[in-house]
């Protein structure tokens, strides 16, 4: 079978956009694509140079390229994604959801209207807000407002038919309007309330139950004065839990994390400026790609199936070249204008570090997983020429600031990955300030003579986050304490210092290995090296934070009496003012943007 002759094929190709389809010697549809400039596009997979070796294992398998000539980039977007739902090419990222999302309803045409939980088609007249990346976390909501506002949830036949109060009633998450044990007036406003709750208004409703709960005191009816009382602490309570709060938006926020040819993206439901949760999805990616690349795969499979409800605003973890048309072509799909946006500020800029740390905490979880830790210790073994996987593996690093509150970490890893149970931290005194050597000695003497004396197992493997020097210390330690059967191994940061080009030092020949940037071996070594880091500095942190710490409310410059009043009505104690965001600190009367950092910062550890 005669080879494809791509350099015939790519002289007649057109210059204008379109898409174009890899097949195979059996007709089989392996990869399709879009692109701005056909031409351009397909003969980047043929250069000579610079293909990673996966995109040069689908090239090796192309027979024939078909080509659809589009009239716009748009229209080729749409073709493109009609084709992957379609046949499922294998080498393109394919997003495996076909789940519709709830929503949180309230029915409008009934005397005491109801809440309940919603999937599907939106037929029934009344309210709906969401979606909800999952039933638990609509039904989490509706038990905070069946709690705080005591609106109905029974169904509509099981209402009509009591006679007296039900259990609901009986424990308090429910004012009994099926026997009338409450006025029209009274129910109307907790479902007002219960509405601005959904909405995102906390900050509104919080207010207003504030001022209810002074002037019913004033009034002298206490009883209605503590039940007001009582939902403001419960809302506080769940405005402190979520974390982050803005002051308005109706987006999602989508990040990914890429590595060691698996890929996480995770999105962050954000409706009326609450966080209403998120998911994980896991694309297979057959070729190397970025970050960049998975977004712009994942966007399009994920909001022009028609399944999810596509907001006003996108905001995604990295530049995406081809952020334009993908928002052109949502504001078609939607009928209203959608914006993709990457770099953000406050509120924004917080839920995208969130939707960031998840995704890479996300793929650590699943990086580690038994079958893959399995093909890793063994690429492990094979690369250090070992007769069998190494049972225990442990790495050291080292953290400080400018030589202050120096900490070093040691992380565990067995056959399952992480051994948590088995790490620990060494807070490194009586060394010159700064001096990362001193440091690894004191670290690793103060381990391994521990372990010598009984209190713990040798590893088979020593990794260290550094280079020769660093090496070096650790050879000294075990030479000092006779241990002879542990393989010392440092993992230097490459000139570029970047992932995927570290330099493996052997501890016994000094012998400096580069592996390959695709090698599982490589992956488990910088997934240790990476959670040592993340452990160390944790350390480092909690370490300076302990000693710097140390003020109150009372000691916080520009507030006075009555700004502390503020803020304990606010936030109902010196503990919510604590808890408290800047953003959240913001909003009490007084509280400017300047004394909202201030009071952060004072009550807070500052981070350097």
């Amino acid at each position: 079978m005669a080879e494809f002759d791509h350099e015939a094929f790519l002289k007649r190709l057109t210059t204008r956009p379109g898409v174009y389809q890899m097949m195979d010697v059996d007709g089989q549809l392996l990869y399709v694509g879009k692109a701005k400039n056909l031409k351009n596009r397909v003969t980047s997979y043929f250069r000579a140079s610079g293909l990673t070796a996966k995109t040069m294992a689908l090239v090796r398998r192309i027979h024939d390229i078909q080509v659809t000539v589009t009239t716009t980039e748009i229209d080729a977007l749409l073709l493109e994604h009609n084709l992957i739902k379609q046949h499922k090419p294998p080498f393109n990222i394919l997003l495996k959801d076909d789940k519709s999302y709830p929503y949180v309803y309230l029915s409008s045409q009934d005397r005491w209207p109801r809440l309940s939980l919603h999937r599907g088609p939106k037929r029934r007249k009344g309210e709906y807000f969401g979606p909800y990346p999952s039933a638990g976390a609509v039904r989490s909501t509706m038990h905070i407002l069946q709690k705080v506002f005591k609106v109905r949830q029974c169904e509509d036949s099981y209402f009509s038919n009591r006679s007296r109060p039900c259990l609901q009633h009986q424990i308090g998450r429910c004012t009994a309007p099926c026997v009338g044990l409450v006025s029209d007036d009274a129910y109307a406003e907790q479902v007002k309330n219960s509405v601005l709750f959904l909405k995102g208004r906390s900050q509104e409703l919080m207010v207003r139950l504030a001022d209810d709960m002074e002037a019913a005191a004033a009034e002298l009816d206490y009883e209605r004065a503590a039940d007001l009382r009582d939902q403001l602490a419960q809302l506080q309570q769940v405005q402190a839990s979520q974390g982050i709060e803005g002051e308005h938006g109706d987006l999602d926020i989508i990040a990914a994390s890429a590595r060691g040819g698996h890929a996480c993206v995770q999105v962050l439901f954000v409706r009326e400026a609450r966080v209403l949760g998120s998911r994980s999805y896991y694309p297979p990616i057959k070729l190397d790609e970025e970050e960049g690349a998975v977004l712009e795969a994942f966007i399009p499979q994920f909001y022009l199936s028609g399944r999810q409800t596509i907001p006003r605003e996108v905001l995604v973890s990295t530049p995406l070249e081809d952020a334009e048309i993908l928002a052109e072509a949502l504001s078609v799909q939607s009928e209203r204008r959608v914006t993709i946006r990457h770099r953000v500020r406050e509120a924004r800029a917080r839920w995208l570090q969130l939707a960031v740390q998840t995704a890479e905490n996300n793929l650590t979880s699943h990086l580690s997983g038994k079958q893959t830790m399995a093909g890793r210790f063994e690429a492990l073994r094979l690369q250090l020429q070992l007769d069998e996987p190494p049972a225990r593996m442990e790495c050291f690093d080292i953290s400080h600031s400018s030589g202050e509150a120096t900490v070093a970490s040691c992380v565990v890893f067995d056959a399952n990955g992480a051994n948590k149970a088995d790490y620990r931290r060494f807070n490194i005194d009586g060394i010159e300030p700064g001096d990362d050597y001193a440091a690894m000695h004191q670290a690793l003497s103060r381990r391994y003579r521990r372990i010598v004396s009984g209190e713990g197992k040798l590893p088979d493997i020593l990794f260290i986050d550094g280079g020769k020097g660093q090496v070096s210390q650790a050879m000294s330690v075990l030479s000092e304490l006779e241990i002879t059967t542990v393989r010392v191994i440092g993992v230097a940061k490459g000139t570029t210092r970047k992932a995927g080009f570290e330099t493996l030092i052997d501890g016994d020949t000094e012998r400096e290995t580069v592996l390959r940037g695709d090698n599982p071996a490589l992956h488990l070594i910088q997934q240790i090296r990476d959670e040592s880091h993340r452990f160390a500095i944790t350390g480092h942190r909690a370490r300076r934070g302990k000693a710097r710490n140390t003020s109150t409310l009372e000691s916080i410059p520009g507030v006075g009496s009555k700004r502390r009043r503020e803020l304990l009505r606010h936030f109902g104690s010196a503990k919510g003012v604590e808890n408290a965001s800047i953003t959240e600190l913001r909003k009490v009367s007084g509280i400017n943007a300047n004394l909202a950092q201030t009071i952060y910062d004072t009550l807070h550890t500052v981070e350097g």
